[in-house]
């Protein structure tokens, strides 16, 4: 509970050929038996991580991968995986064996992490059986690298410090109320307690803005719907924002004074996340789609589904209300996301708060790139209560968004 979420980690990818030394490094890194090592090919079958504190960094997720050379039908699954992996990865570690050199595998996963702007390092694993072993091939692909050897722990230092100063090109994600809220304002946040809510806790995305909010020397105030009048009147100045759970946008709204801005957590996420521009522009699409259409209803994580789920129960029946006929649904969860989008017509997803930054956007480009629009949580339910443009008005680079639509 007092860890830092897996999400807010910086992600690192170890990857390359089976039997590169990948497993022995990422023990060598985390200087423990993490990963197991053994002289077969493939025993890395599925992506292992491990969170840990890496000065001065902080707070990071190393993870091992299954070769991206594995053969046969199980190998191309875990193939897959490893190549899905990338899509979370913040700094990618590609680790070649010094005894058989750069291959065309290295080559292609070089083109793809370098094609997405993700900063990357070479790792000529090995040298000790073969010391003539250089870093030739990253050095003509601008390359970063260094020379190690991973059983002998020997150019780990090296590596760390490579890692450390990639770390700095690493976009940093927008502040969950940047903006919104200066030191000594205060916040009202609406945290409804229904069946869905877990028992004795506040979920991520509450817990992450009211600290956020702490952070700001500014002060949260915490309510449910229910009792956010009273909290107002209880203020002797108005609040500098109210933000609202997405499923009580509508009772929220009614009760929150025009002048006082209003948006939602998941809103927020959108903008720490991801990228506020195509999930806005994908709410243009519920004006046009038809009943053939396929809609695809995505969630970052898994939990337990109530009777009145969000994400199977509410948005489905905002969706019905608002299209005027019973739309063609589908649903995901967790690591589920189609790799080819392009079947759906619109995507509904989430505020994402389990999921880092990089898979978020990763998420987002893929439907951009399959044309396929794609919205989330929050803004949906704003537009279907008819407050999308109040919700995005309290939010800066929302507002002139918005605007230029």
């Amino acid at each position: 509970m007092n860890t830092t979420p897996i999400s807010n980690r910086l992600h690192i990818g170890i990857f390359g050929n089976r039997n590169s030394g990948k497993s022995t490094l990422i023990n060598a890194l985390t200087n423990q038996d993490l990963a197991i090592v053994s002289p077969y090919p493939g025993t890395t079958a599925d992506p292992v991580s491990k969170a840990m504190e890496l000065s001065p960094i902080g707070p990071v997720v190393i993870t091992d991968t299954a070769g991206y050379d594995d053969e046969g039908e199980l190998g191309e699954l875990r193939t897959k995986k490893t190549y899905r992996q990338i899509d979370k990865t913040d700094i990618a570690v590609l680790v070649i064996d010094g005894e058989s050199g750069f291959t065309e595998n290295d080559v292609k996963f070089l083109d793809i992490v370098k094609e997405r702007k993700i900063p990357v390092i070479g790792v000529v694993n090995k040298y000790d059986l073969n010391p003539e072993a250089d870093g030739t091939a990253f050095e003509e692909r601008k390359t970063d690298f260094v020379k190690v050897s991973a059983v002998n722990k020997e150019g780990i230092d090296e590596l760390k410090n490579l890692i450390i100063k990639k770390s700095a090109a690493v976009k940093k994600e927008v502040s969950i109320v940047e903006g919104l809220i200066e030191a000594g304002e205060t916040a009202v946040l609406v945290v409804p307690i229904d069946k869905s809510a877990p028992k004795g806790r506040l979920i991520l995305p509450q817990q992450q803005t009211i600290r956020a909010i702490l952070d700001k020397g500014a002060i949260a105030l915490t309510a449910r719907e229910k009792e956010l009048t009273v909290a107002l009147s209880a203020l002797k100045n108005k609040p500098r924002i109210v933000i609202t759970d997405s499923q009580a946008f509508k009772e929220v709204s009614a009760l929150t004074p025009p002048d006082i801005p209003l948006t939602s957590f998941s809103i927020l996420f959108a903008r720490h996340k991801g990228e506020l521009l195509p999930l806005i522009r994908g709410i243009d699409k519920l004006s046009s789609l038809k009943k053939d259409d396929k809609i695809l209803i995505c969630e970052g994580c898994t939990h337990h589904r109530t009777c009145d789920d969000i994400g199977t129960v509410k948005i489905p029946k905002l969706l019905e209300k608002v299209l005027g006929f019973k739309p063609h649904l589908e649903f995901s969860s967790g690591t589920e996301f189609p790799e080819n989008p392009e079947e759906f017509s619109l995507i509904i997803h989430c505020g994402g708060c389990m999921l880092n930054g990089a898979e978020m956007k990763s998420r987002i480009r893929r439907a951009e790139e399959n044309e396929t629009a794609i919205t989330n949580y929050g803004m949906f339910i704003a537009y279907a209560n008819g407050i999308l443009e109040r919700a995005l008005e309290a939010v800066p680079e929302a507002r002139e968004i918005y605007k230029k639509q």
